[in-house]
């Protein structure tokens, strides 16, 4: 149901594509209980809280419940509904939003938001300087190439009209404009604290978000409290949130069972999963939801041996995948292609590169490249990921490419990641999840030219400016009667990905987590295809 919920929310996005149909549909929760304060744990310390820097699942709600952008979702599913923006309005041509900001909605610092700072937020993350991994979201926005080169240092498809309206004109229609105004990246922020704390505004971030950062202790805590002055009404819930850090998962899963904190945030570690699953009181507490998910292993098409389009089909054909999925307990299916089975785009019928180790040594050979390679495998140190990349590594190893394992903390295979150092990556603990249900999202962060810059989130550093051109073309069309071609467009753009092997696809995952008996919230909002992994905002505690 979960995972259907994405394909039928974007298929309600393409038949209107003004999205007049945008409007919050929640209804509170009549069980929730205001009040309270939870504990959090995660093995990692969290790299950033900037909106416009943090780009992983750990961080993602954090930031979500720390900033507003124009656009927002109904809590637990992929409906827009509106954000900062009371309402909009869209020009029949499709290339100019116009955004009616809510009446006195204050930052953490006390300032009231204005249009001003809606144009600053969406120029600061486009600016090269930012280095922001989510500025090829923004390409669509008139203005954004000139930023892209330095010839301009402010958006100019963006115009503050009045304090209370924005207006933003597109370059093309945007079938997914909507959806990037809802982003992490999109969220206002105020120049001010921007400029007074510099880089380290990740650590001591101010927004419009119901929790406001109270305390971060590096290597121990983070504690959130709740926004008193929060523009939503009713929300939050909780009045504290305690997230302690260096926590290893099994210990948090102890801690869990004795009632020492409320949700593992590494959720369920793949060593107990069957223990878990065969305790029914352990099991009742088990949140399970279905991911827009594929992990993968990514080859740097810059860099000998992986510039050879036959070395990266050989790797594809070199990975058991089923072996792998086992390693999981079998919590997600052997993917394919780059798009996971239920996104709107997925190839029916594709079967990509099958299991074919001495098919893959063929492909070696002829590359010229017989005697073997050596190279190195990144891969974050949490569980099960170290033993996935051994699977992996024995793998590679028996057609000839001998592949050493470095296994960081997730930030360092980040860090790598965007700088380029990095051969080649599993993408486990880091695997892509969608930010939005639509093809589209697939490609232009991980996979597009926009990507492939210094800190940006693709890792094998590929640009086919000609696979830009198709995406452009394919989100260009808004029309619903175009639906349907639309998405043989975006097909068409996986399978020559394929064809080049820029990735080798692993697995389709599903999300695993547990809470304790007195947290209170629908199961959705543990496992939100949005807020991953947990929507902060509509949880609660019933004692």
């Amino acid at each position: 149901m979960k995972k259907l919920l994405a394909s039928s929310a974007l298929l309600a996005a393409l038949a209107a594509p003004a999205f007049a149909q945008a409007t919050d549909t929640y209804t509170p929760d009549p069980n929730a209980k205001p009040g309270g304060a939870i504990t959090i744990t995660y093995k990692d310390d969290v790299a950033t809280l900037d909106p416009a820097i943090g780009y992983d699942w750990q961080n993602w709600s954090m930031i979500k419940s720390l900033f507003d952008g124009l656009m927002d979702y109904v809590p637990g599913t992929t409906d827009l509904r509106p954000g900062l923006a009371e309402s909009y309005e869209i020009s029949e041509d499709g290339l100019t939003y116009t955004f009616k900001l809510r009446p006195g909605v204050k930052f953490h610092n006390g300032r009231e938001m204005t249009a001003e700072d809606v144009a600053y937020s969406l120029s600061r993350v486009t600016n090269p300087a930012t280095q922001s991994p989510g500025a090829g979201f923004f390409g669509m926005i008139e203005g954004f190439d000139a930023m892209m080169d330095g010839s301009a240092t402010e958006l100019s498809g963006v115009t503050a009209v009045d304090p209370q309206t924005v207006q933003i004109k597109l370059s093309r229609p945007d079938a997914t404009f909507l959806h990037v105004m809802a982003l992490n990246f999109a969220s206002v922020v105020p120049r001010e604290a921007v400029e007074e704390a510099g880089e380290d505004f990740g650590r001591q971030p101010v927004g419009t978000g119901a929790y406001r950062l109270a305390e971060w202790t590096l290597g121990q805590r983070l504690v959130f409290e709740k926004n008193p002055d929060y523009w939503r009404e009713g929300v939050p819930y909780l009045d504290q949130i305690t997230f302690e850090v260096g926590q290893e998962p099994v210990v948090a899963l102890l801690r869990l069972q004795n009632g020492e904190i409320d949700v593992p945030g590494d959720g369920i570690p793949p060593a107990k999963f069957q223990e878990v699953m065969n305790d029914p009181a352990q099991a009742e507490r088990v949140v399970q939801g279905g991911q827009l998910h594929t992990g993968y292993i990514t080859m740097n098409v810059t860099q000998p041996p992986f510039d050879n389009v036959q070395v990266r089909q050989a790797v594809n054909m070199a990975i058991n995948k089923d072996r792998i999925t086992q390693i999981i307990n079998g919590r997600a299916v052997p993917a394919n292609q780059p798009l996971p089975p239920t996104m709107p785009g997925y190839t029916e019928g594709y079967e990509g590169y099958a299991y074919d180790p001495e098919g893959a040594k063929e492909l070696l050979a002829q590359a010229g490249l017989a005697d073997g390679i050596e190279t190195e495998l990144y891969v974050m140190n949490t569980d099960p990921n170290p033993r996935i990349a051994q699977a992996i590594q024995q793998d590679l190893a028996a057609v000839g490419i001998t592949a050493s394992i470095q296994s960081l903390a997730q930030a360092n295979v980040i860090e790598a990641g965007g700088a380029g150092t990095a051969p080649m990556i599993w993408s486990g603990g880091m695997a892509w999840i969608a930010d939005f249900p639509d093809p589209a999202n697939f490609y232009y962060p991980i996979l597009g030219c926009a990507g492939a810059v210094e800190g940006g989130w693709n890792w094998s550093k590929y640009c086919n400016e000609e696979l830009d051109a198709k995406a452009t073309e394919a989100d260009s069309m808004s029309d619903p009667a175009m639906a349907d071609q639309r998405l043989a467009l975006w097909s068409d753009i996986y399978t020559k990905v394929m064809e080049d092997a820029v990735w080798a696809p692993v697995f389709n995952e599903e999300r695993y987590t547990m809470r304790s008996a007195r947290m209170g919230g629908a199961d959705n909002l543990y496992v939100d295809p949005v807020s991953i992994p947990v929507n902060y905002d509509y949880v609660y505690v019933t004692e």
